[in-house]
């Protein structure tokens, strides 16, 4: 299979065209960090670029999402194998008191299709949840809320992390429905991103990478 058809099959949300293009390369010896790298992450900056355009919406943004994944499913294994580094690590949960996932979730996968390696801490995730995925290794702490009752908690997400000595360590972003990058600024974030595509690109400009 041309992997063309892969990168077209993301785009239009196609999990069958996708799983079996990757396979289909895979055992024809396409190396899984080319597949990731020239087609996967490719598919998903243009499903993100037609968001921005106002071209795609959120369910064209979560059936592409879920196309990308049954790719990266196949060759996650074999990227640890081959030593294929992240481009970086993201722990992203909703914050203590908020239930709400679906825009985390959607961020997970856009966040995976740019590359990045996602510790997902689900929602109701306390400052200290947050706190150990800093001393496990994370590079960006990405929370969400949808309540405005919750967003205090962001604040006492990055005061914990000032005191257990971590800030410096890492990238504080955060997003969701009632949040300003006023309010980043407020409690010391160091971004905010208004949807999913865009935490993606942010996470990406906080790291300093491609």
């Amino acid at each position: 299979m041309d992997l063309k058809q892969v990168y077209e099959g993301v785009i239009n949300g196609n999990q069958k065209v996708v799983g079996e293009g990757v396979q289909e390369a895979l055992d024809g010896g396409v190396a899984a960090s080319t597949i990731l790298f020239d087609y996967l992450i490719p598919a998903m900056t243009e499903v993100g670029e037609r968001f921005e355009r106002n071209e795609f919406y959120v369910p064209e943004m979560l059936i592409a999402a879920r196309a990308m994944q049954a790719g990266l499913s196949l060759i996650k294994p074999l990227l640890a194998e081959s030593g294929v580094e992240p481009v970086g690590r993201v722990a992203i949960g909703t914050v203590k008191g908020d239930l709400h996932d679906i825009g985390k979730n959607l961020v997970s996968m856009m966040m995976e299709g740019a590359g990045f390696e996602v510790m997902d801490m689900g929602v109701d995730t306390s400052p200290d949840k947050f706190v150990q995925a800093a001393r496990d290794g994370a590079d960006v702490i990405a929370m969400s809320a949808l309540l405005t009752t919750t967003m205090p908690s962001m604040k006492t997400t990055v005061d914990a992390l000032v005191e257990a000595g971590l800030r410096d360590t890492v990238k504080v972003l955060i997003g969701g429905a009632p949040l300003t990058q006023a309010y980043a600024d407020q409690i010391g974030a160091d971004g905010y991103a208004p949807d999913a595509s865009s935490a993606a690109r942010m996470a990406k400009q906080l790291l300093g990478v491609q």
